[in-house]
């Protein structure tokens, strides 16, 4: 289909290498990955030797001073070819831009060549326990005590929680602020630090080789100079860089949505039912051309909102409307597709039945579709 969003031939040059390093690298050993629950650490150092990790970065932090579009392409391919181990968007698109906008310069020199070489791993650490999408209701704490933070608190659901470096923590400096919000601030803590501990890795549904986490902080001590920012000015900074988490949720998705038509197209089509095609039957056609026509709508406002984006736009509500339609679209799609599979669809040898279990946490994570929903109304000034 043609795309609203131009790519120049870096970007094409771009797409041609990643996939071919997935193709290499990554794709034939998914499958015994998901079992272990993780993917190697090697792999984040083999992503940064060819320029996959944090490439907005300016040079001297070891990036090219990429533009967004680069971060599009590699989710996308890793969309389209099911590689859900590897959390470089988060990596990439969610936590190196905070250390990279609001990091001091000390901590961006200590930090963000690492980041792009696979050296350091990163995670940011916002969910707790009891709180769920509610960031001002968080119980971690981090009391001053002279030049040092004096972090305690549990955190839950954390990706790249068993491989990380370097976390992004989210706490409560002031437990008594009006409103609640202004009391969070974002801390860096080393994995290293005494008192910092990884809990288990969590078994989910799905996105089985990605190590998703607890964590928790007991008594751990991190110099005043590891703020991210300003005391009390966490949840501005979380805030400010949700645009751009959501909008990449929103660009996986439509390329999930995408291969998931592309499995029941084919699938449809070689499979012979009563003599013929199953794609020939008219109820086949009639589910085909609908998923087919969400495909075409969700491209071109996913498209749209990409060049918005890049255009520095205020598209807060935009993008939330993305992050839920295209998301669940996406498990409306993927579970018509099983259904055209019959049985098939149900056995994790066919990748439809993957994409099943990995497609549904889509609407849950980047903010909940019914916390989105509550944006978009406040918004429209509801």
């Amino acid at each position: 289909m043609s795309r609203l969003v131009q790519f120049k031939e870096e970007h094409e040059l771009l797409r041609e290498s990643f996939r071919k390093w997935l193709e290499k690298e990554v794709v034939p050993y998914h499958d015994q990955w998901e079992k272990d629950g993780i993917v190697p650490r090697r792999i984040w150092n083999s992503a940064g030797s060819q320029g996959f990790l944090c490439p907005f970065l300016p040079e001297e932090y070891g990036g090219v001073g990429a533009d967004f579009l680069y971060s599009v392409v590699m989710v996308e391919e890793s969309a389209r070819q099911r590689v859900t181990g590897l959390s470089l968007s988060l990596h990439n698109d969610i936590v190196a831009p905070y250390l990279a906008i609001f990091g001091s310069p000390e901590q961006k020199k200590k930090y963000l060549p690492g980041c792009a070489s696979g050296d350091v791993v990163l995670a940011v650490a916002m969910t707790e326990p009891n709180t769920g999408s509610d960031l001002a209701a968080i119980r971690t704490t981090a009391v001053k005590d002279g030049d040092h933070y004096i972090i305690n608190g549990q955190k839950t659901f954390i990706s790249s929680g068993q491989h990380c470096d370097l976390i992004v923590v989210a706490c409560k400096t002031n437990t008594k602020a009006n409103p609640p919000h202004a009391g969070v601030s974002l801390i860096l803590v080393d994995a290293n630090t005494p008192g910092f501990k990884r809990g288990r890795n969590l078994d989910k549904v799905g996105l089985h080789a990605q190590d998703t986490s607890e964590m928790s902080f007991e008594d751990c001590r991190v110099p005043v100079s590891n703020l991210l920012g300003t005391e009390g000015g966490g949840f501005y900074i979380l805030m400010k860089e949700l645009q751009q988490e959501r909008l990449i949720c929103a660009v996986g998705a439509q390329a999930g949505c995408e291969a998931a038509l592309s499995e029941a197209l084919k699938y449809t089509q070689e499979r012979q039912v009563f003599g013929k095609p199953l794609s020939k039957f008219q109820n086949t056609q009639f589910k085909l051309a609908e998923m087919a026509t969400k495909v075409e709508i969700g491209r071109t406002f996913v498209d749209k909102l990409i060049v918005d984006h890049m255009a520095g736009k205020n598209i807060v509500k935009e993008v939330s409307m993305a992050k839920m339609w295209v998301t669940d679209t996406l498990c409306q799609i993927v579970d018509d597709a099983v259904q055209m599979h019959g049985g098939y669809g149900y056995m994790l040898e066919y990748p439809i039945a993957k994409m099943y279990q990995d497609s549904r946490v889509q609407r849950i994570f980047a903010g909940s579709n019914e916390i989105m929903k509550v944006i978009i109304a406040k918004q429209m000034g509801l």
